[in-house]
């Protein structure tokens, strides 16, 4: 692994793990009612995706199994419709598809 990608797998790791923390214990009632965590967890969503694209072509092949191109496409989403960002699909990323992630590249990352 680069230097580089793995800077940008702790910054993918570590928003993720932020956006998880923020909707922990929360419903998706509580998460639509509240604007801003719903504004922060868009915003950690927004740097998983931006991390992503950033990561190495050689990284991505040799880790085919992760999401690469619906990471970096919920970011374009955020980015570029950020009157169309659906809560529905916020909710799901944070409470379903990020504590995957971690779970897959807790695996793939050494640890210090």
């Amino acid at each position: 692994m680069l230097k580089s990608d793995s800077i940008l797998i702790g910054h993918i790791l570590d928003a993720a793990s932020r956006a998880v923390a923020k909707v922990a214990g929360k419903s998706r009632d509580e998460f639509y009612g509240d604007d801003t965590l719903h504004l922060a967890v868009t915003y950690l969503i927004q740097i998983v995706g931006e991390a992503s694209s950033k990561v190495s072509t050689e990284f991505q092949q040799q880790h085919a199994e992760l999401p690469w191109r619906e990471m970096t496409g919920m970011r374009h989403k955020i980015v570029h419709d950020y009157f169309e960002v659906n809560l529905r699909i916020v909710w799901d990323v944070a409470t379903q598809d990020l504590p995957e992630l971690i779970q897959q590249l807790d695996i793939i990352v050494p640890k210090n």
